[in-house]
């Protein structure tokens, strides 16, 4: 990996919480469950998506969900990845912001973001033409807000005329910040901004987002002593034996994938051109790491390697995956990822 950033590397739990099955709130247990485990296994954060409309996501206020997860854990590290700023206002993501980052004692990540698929701020009301400068807006009055004291701004969408703020964030100055991109020009506006960053794709084209953010590192005064976070996400399954893993990780993927497409179909449009449409896809496009704690361990350090990413941002629970299933993987990258590197 680039000397620039730490040697240990970082493992984090990422989820999209999307649909198991119709028991929801077993669902939601199920998914406390898994963070207490990896709390106790020393992950550093898990990280929640945010979807509407959807069985891709049944998260679509992370907020809410991530608060009981910090009351079920002690180190565990919590946030959006990332927060739909285009459906808030500003404001009101400030306050439950500064509630998440003061219930936990200071463990909040906050990630913020447009979104991907524009139909889920449709529902809301919110245009495809109008949500860029929408969340443009949104992020620049909360990166305010951030920094105390009264905040005014005058905008397209939003009017504040010294508006006191009287809630703050545990953290000082604030919590630290993500971003998910797939362009290195975002890659690079966030080295410039400080924040951390998360990817996915393959392990070639994530360097590429790499490499552009460490350039804007380089260039930008506002670089602190604290090394940023360049995340690479995968989907993990181990099992027992290279079998076992796949016939666990190949029916998960097929159900991940439909509640995924479930918008796309619904309003007839053509999904993403980089999705893997089979299981297979998956493996060979690397968003999936299949196998036995030590075949899936070596494949994810030797993609964290070639990707130029020090975060391992892992999601062992989607599709129809049993918890003991995730458990089992989460035990593994424990094993065979984390006591190796840490």
């Amino acid at each position: 990996m680039d000397k620039a950033f730490p040697s240990g590397l970082a493992v984090g739990i990422f989820d999209h919480l999307d649909e198991d099955g119709p028991d929801i709130a077993r669902q939601y247990e199920d998914r406390l469950m898994l963070a207490e485990a990896c709390d106790h296994l020393g992950f550093y954060a898990y990280h929640l998506a945010e979807h509407h409309c959807t069985p891709h996501g049944r998260g679509p206020s992370p907020n809410l969900f991530l608060s009981s997860v910090v009351q079920r854990t002690r180190r565990l590290r919590v946030g959006p990845l990332v927060m739909l700023l285009a459906l808030y206002h500003p404001l009101r993501a400030f306050e439950e912001i500064c509630m998440l980052d003061q219930l936990s004692g200071g463990r909040l990540e906050l990630g913020i973001g447009r979104g991907s698929l524009p139909i889920e701020l449709g529902y809301f009301g919110i245009g495809s033409d109008a949500a860029p400068n929408h969340y443009a807006e949104a992020s620049e009055i909360l990166i305010n807000a951030l920094k105390g004291g009264t905040l005014s701004y005058q905008g397209r969408h939003f009017e504040l005329n010294s508006v006191p703020l009287t809630l703050r964030t545990h953290q000082r100055p604030h919590p630290p910040t993500w971003i998910a991109t797939n362009r290195p020009e975002s890659a690079g506006w966030a080295a410039a901004n400080g924040m951390n960053i998360a990817c996915v794709g393959p392990s070639s084209s994530v360097r590429r987002i790499t490499d552009a953010f460490r350039a804007g590192r380089e260039h930008t005064s506002e670089a602190d002593d604290q090394a940023p976070f360049l995340g690479l996400l995968r989907m993990v399954v181990i099992g027992r034996s290279e079998t076992d893993a796949r016939s666990l990780a190949a029916p998960a993927y097929e159900r991940w994938l439909k509640s995924f497409k479930f918008l796309y179909d619904l309003n007839g449009m053509p999904t993403p051109p980089n999705l893997p449409l089979t299981f297979d896809a998956a493996i060979e496009k690397e968003l999936c790491v299949v196998g036995t704690a030590a075949s899936a361990g070596q494949a994810l350090l030797d993609q964290l390697e070639a990707a130029g990413a020090n975060y391992l941002l892992c999601q062992p629970a989607f599709g129809n995956l049993s918890l003991d299933a995730s458990l089992y993987t989460a035990t593994a990258i424990q094993s065979a990822i984390m006591a190796r590197v840490g």
